[in-house]
């Protein structure tokens, strides 16, 4: 059990560097978390791997700061664990500053020693109450 909550908050802090990684554009980082077969899923449709590093790359969304209001972590097997993360993301989309409540679902696969993301998708809050349920 205690290598499970290790587990946990690893992947927690693992995913709250990557918020950090985006918006200074690390993008060596970023290389090195996203799986080579990672999917990306936004509002206005998903992306690959080399598709999701050119936008952030480019700049054409800068993930500028994401306030962490809450998170959930569940490990599906030894090698699977998916995280919930409510947020309030601050970003520059397309040259327009905006804000935005989303429930981001990260998904991690233990490959080696590293976890890599495999998937994230964005979903809008309606709600900005709405958030992980455990």
């Amino acid at each position: 059990m205690m290598q499970t909550e290790n587990v946990k908050q690893e992947i927690i802090n693992l995913s709250q560097k990557k918020w950090l990684w985006m918006a200074e554009k690390n993008m060596a980082a970023l290389e090195s978390l996203f799986h080579e077969k990672s999917v990306f899923v936004h509002m206005g449709g998903s992306m690959c791997r080399d598709h999701e590093l050119g936008v952030i790359r480019e700049g054409v969304i800068h993930y500028k700061h994401a306030e962490i209001e809450d998170v959930a972590v569940e490990r599906i097997n030894p090698g699977t664990v998916i995280l919930y993360n409510k947020i309030r993301l601050d970003a520059v989309v397309g040259g327009n500053e905006v804000a935005n409540p989303f429930m981001v679902t990260e998904v991690y696969v233990q490959e080696g020693n590293d976890w890599k993301l495999a998937s994230m998708a964005f979903t809008k809050l309606l709600s900005p109450e709405n958030g992980p349920q455990q």
